[in-house]
C-alpha cells in the first residue's frame, strides 16, 4: 500500500458515499450558489456569536452528509473535522450533540484533504465501516481571530483571499459496507493519498496566503507524481484548495520549471467559489470551508457523472497563528493529496 516517499494506494479504495454542502449568503451568490444543498440567508445562522454560527455550520452538513447516505449519525464509527478557530472550538461546541467518536483535526485551509486521507485510511485499513470527514469556515470568525475586527473597516490588499463561510461533509465507507448496505451508487472512490510537508518559504504577509500556500501546493503534486510514477497526463483535473489568482501563477511556474505543465486541467476552488469581477473577493477564496464546499457542491457530482475520471485534490493551509505573526515567524504552508476517481459500479 505504501508509494514512495509520502503516498499509499488502496488495495480496496473506499467509497464516498455521500455529500453534504452548507453555504453562507456570499458563496451561495457566486457561481457555484445553485449547487449547494443548503445557502443559509443570514449568516448569523440566528446564533448569538459567529462562533456559534459556525459550529450550527457544521452540524448541519453533518447530520445532512449522514441523512443523505441513508444513515443515522449513530451508525458512523469515526469523524474526522476541524477548523481554523483557536482549540477548534467551531467543531467540538457543534459537534458534540452528534456523540461520535472524534478525531479533531487542525491542518488550516488543507483541512479537508488531511480529514478525507484519515477517514479513508481507516476504512480501507478495517477500523471503521463509516467514517464522516468534514471541514468549515466562516470569514467573521477567521477576520476577527486572525485579522482585524470587522468593525474596524480595514483595507484589505489585492493579494488577500476571503475566507469562505461554509461547511462541507463527506461520508467515506469501506467497500464492504457500501456493497452489503448501499442502494444507490457511490459519489466516487478514494484510490491514494499523498501526504503534504511543511514548508516554508520564509513569507511574512499574513494577507497573501495564496503565495505562503504555493509552494506547498507544488511540493504535495510533485511528490504525488514521483511516488506514484506518473504525470499530470493522469489526471482530468489537479485541484488545489484556495491558492486563488495569486497562488495559482506561482504554481504553475513552480511545476513548469520542473517540466510539467498543469496549466490546462488545472482549478482551484477560491477562484471557483467566486465571481471575481462581481464579487469583491480580490485574489479569490480561502478558508477550511472553501475546497469543502467546492468538493462536495461541484468537484464529486462532475466525478461521479464520469465526466471527469480521475481527480488529484489538494487543499492547501497556511500554518499561521496571530502568536506566530506577531512574533514576527514567516507563514509555512502545507497541502493534503486526495486521489478521487470515478466508480463504475459496484
Amino acid at each position: 500500500m505504501q508509494k514512495g516517499k509520502a503516498s499509499i494506494q488502496f488495495d480496496e479504495p473506499p467509497y464516498i458515499i455521500s455529500a453534504a454542502s452548507v453555504a453562507g449568503t456570499k458563496e451561495g451568490e457566486g457561481p457555484l450558489g445553485s449547487l449547494f444543498d443548503v445557502t443559509e440567508q443570514d449568516d448569523m445562522m440566528g446564533q448569538k456569536n459567529w462562533e456559534a454560527a459556525e459550529s450550527s455550520l457544521q452540524k448541519k452538513a453533518a447530520e445532512l452528509a449522514a441523512k443523505k447516505a441513508g444513515l443515522t449519525t449513530g451508525s458512523i464509527r469515526y469523524l474526522f473535522a476541524g477548523d481554523l478557530l483557536g482549540q477548534l472550538i467551531a467543531t467540538s461546541f457543534g459537534l458534540m450533540d452528534l456523540e461520535i467518536p472524534l478525531f479533531g483535526l487542525y491542518g488550516a485551509c488543507s483541512t479537508m484533504g488531511e480529514a478525507m486521507s484519515l477517514g479513508a485510511m481507516v476504512a480501507e485499513a478495517g477500523y471503521a465501516d463509516r467514517c464522516l470527514s468534514l471541514a468549515s469556515s466562516h470569514f467573521a470568525t477567521a477576520e476577527k481571530q486572525f485579522r482585524f475586527p470587522l468593525a474596524y473597516g480595514n483595507q484589505r490588499p489585492y493579494s488577500a483571499t476571503w475566507t469562505a463561510t461554509g461547511c462541507g461533509a463527506v461520508v467515506i465507507a469501506s467497500q464492504k459496507a457500501a456493497r452489503n448496505e448501499q442502494t444507490k451508487k457511490p459519489l466516487a472512490k478514494i484510490t491514494g493519498i499523498t501526504t503534504g510537508k511543511i514548508v516554508d518559504f520564509g513569507l511574512k504577509d499574513s494577507m497573501n496566503m495564496g503565495a505562503a500556500m504555493a509552494p506547498a501546493a507544488f511540493h504535495t503534486i510533485w511528490q504525488n507524481f514521483q511516488d506514484f510514477g506518473w504525470d499530470e497526463r493522469q489526471f482530468d483535473r489537479i485541484i488545489t484548495g484556495d491558492l486563488g489568482t495569486v497562488g495559482q501563477t506561482i504554481l504553475l511556474d513552480l511545476l513548469r520549471k520542473e517540466g510539467y505543465d498543469i496549466t490546462g486541467i488545472h482549478m482551484d476552488c477560491g477562484i471557483e467559489l467566486y465571481d471575481g469581477e462581481k464579487q469583491d473577493t480580490h485574489a479569490g477564496g480561502s478558508g477550511c470551508g472553501c475546497s469543502a464546499l467546492t468538493l462536495c457542491a461541484m468537484i464529486l457530482p462532475k466525478i461521479q457523472e464520469g465526466i471527469w475520471r480521475r481527480v488529484l485534490f489538494v487543499p492547501t493551509g497556511a500554518l499561521l497563528s496571530t502568536v506566530s505573526y506577531n512574533e514576527g515567524n514567516s507563514v509555512p504552508g502545507i497541502a493534503h493529496g486526495v486521489i478521487i476517481e470515478h466508480v463504475e459500479s459496484v
